[in-house]
């Protein structure tokens, strides 16, 4: 019977949905980090459950020929890159996989073609946002990313993933901090002020936000850290600061002060301008966004007839793309500040068709439907939890002749799928879309149809 701290030699067979190695032994499924199919390895027993176990590799008897070797090990185990270890065409391919999985397992979907995976010619550096935690490590201030299922900060100046223009400015903002002996935040006393640093930077414009959350109002000789950061930067257009008092994983506090300069940045996708909170849900990959937006609009074949619902609008950024080509767009959106910044984006745009209400998109869709709004598409993009099964029936009741989806979860997608082919939307195509290119994340565009009556 295999115990924790056993060392056995396994043959890893698959990778799991979030890239873990999978393999069998003695009738347990065990998942092993960087670990890939192929591999023959020594794999030290971390723990076991009744029937599912985790293991870690202890020797590598034989690698994969895709293994990537120059990975530091650094990213693998903070999460930040955790597909990292495997060369990028065998990403692709198997977020490809992943989504055709999901679909034949929950949604019973055989017959409909898995598009290849739309990917990146160079797939690092592209998020156009980080956050990042400040604590002290052996007695210095340090910036980085906790180890995966710990809150021990592991110090990183090179973030991989992210705009090197961003990692430059946490550099920099970092030493800033420790000459100014500003104390970092420690999770267990309660005490220090500076908790994280969050930094956006516009693709296209480069404008740079820096966002300081503190435990307090009060940031001792902040006028010269100012200074220093907008000599050193002079593309950082917004300094903000947030205070979270609260002992919570949750970023930010509810009180933001702009500290320098705008309250927000502003930056293209897909030829419009917008307006970039600290609190603005916004895609962290421009590049790619702007391929899943126009896989979206391409697969929905929009004309000038058509009036779109356009359901978790955001900012604007899908609807607005969309908005000159289409008769009419009507955006719904739960967060009130989102749907403020969705109306002056219109504006700054001059698109004067779409419509932004706050609301529950279910009850809004609704009082739609009673005043007699008849949408011929509606355009959902929602959270990692997918569509309520409310949702999913209030926008069929609506009868319009195509659904497009975005998904950043296949497995509620799949999920969504299987109750609207119930209620007569027929899955047509399925794109995926490499939005978050060294992890196991995928997102997708899927078109539904009505069927014919």
């Amino acid at each position: 019977m295999i115990q924790k701290n056993d060392v056995i030699r396994v043959t890893i067979t698959d990778l799991s949905h979030d890239g873990m190695g999978v393999a069998k032994a003695d009738g347990l499924v065990f998942f092993v980090d960087n670990a890939l199919p192929g591999e023959v390895i020594d794999m030290r027993v971390l723990k076991v459950n009744k029937r599912l176990a985790y293991g870690k590799v202890e020797a590598f008897i034989e690698t994969s020929p895709h293994r990537v070797d120059t990975l530091d090990r650094v990213y693998l185990r903070s999460g930040i890159a955790d597909l990292g270890h495997l060369a990028y065409d065998q990403q692709l391919l198997f977020k490809r996989q992943q989504v055709k999985n999901v679909l034949h397992k929950t949604a019973h979907i055989e017959g409909v073609e898995v598009l290849e995976t739309l990917g990146m010619e160079q797939p690092f550096a592209y998020r156009n946002k980080a956050q990042v935690p400040v604590r002290r490590v052996n007695g210095q201030l340090e910036i980085g990313f906790f180890r995966k299922g710990s809150h021990d900060l592991m110090p990183l100046e090179d973030f991989l993933i992210q705009d090197k223009e961003i990692d430059r400015l946490l550099v920099f903002v970092r030493d800033l901090l420790r000459r100014y002996a500003v104390k970092p935040y420690d999770e267990q006393a309660g005490t220090g002020l500076i908790r994280q640093l969050v930094v956006r930077r516009g693709h296209y414009t480069g404008e740079m936000m820096l966002v300081l959350v503190t435990t307090r109002p009060k940031i001792f000789r902040i006028e010269a850290m100012i200074a220093d950061i907008v000599a050193a930067f002079p593309a950082v257009t917004s300094i903000i600061q947030n205070i979270n008092d609260q002992k919570t994983n949750a970023i930010y506090g509810r009180e933001f002060r702009t500290l320098y300069g705008k309250d927000a940045i502003e930056d293209e996708m897909l030829g419009n301008r917008y307006a970039i909170s600290a609190q603005s849900f916004y895609q962290v990959n421009t590049e790619m966004a702007e391929k899943l937006y126009q896989t979206a609009i391409d697969f929905s074949e929009l004309t000038e007839e058509d009036v779109v619902i356009d359901a978790y609008s955001g900012i604007g950024t899908i609807g607005l793309s969309f908005a000159k080509k289409v008769k009419v767009v009507y955006g719904v959106e739960v967060v009130a500040r989102a749907v403020e910044d969705a109306k002056k984006n219109a504006e700054r745009n001059g698109i004067t068709n779409a419509y932004y209400v706050h609301g529950d998109a279910e009850d809004v869709m609704k009082k739609w439907q009673a005043e007699g709004i008849e949408p011929s598409v509606i355009l959902v993009d929602p959270p990692r939890k997918g569509l309520s099964e409310r949702f999913i029936k209030a926008s069929a009741s609506m009868n319009p002749k195509k659904i497009t989806y975005i998904s950043c979860n296949p497995a509620t997608m799949a999920r969504d799928i299987k109750l609207y082919e119930e209620l007569g939307y027929k899955l047509q195509k399925v794109q995926p879309v490499d939005l978050f290119p060294q992890t196991h994340h995928v997102e997708c565009v899927v078109l539904l149809q009505r069927s014919k009556e």
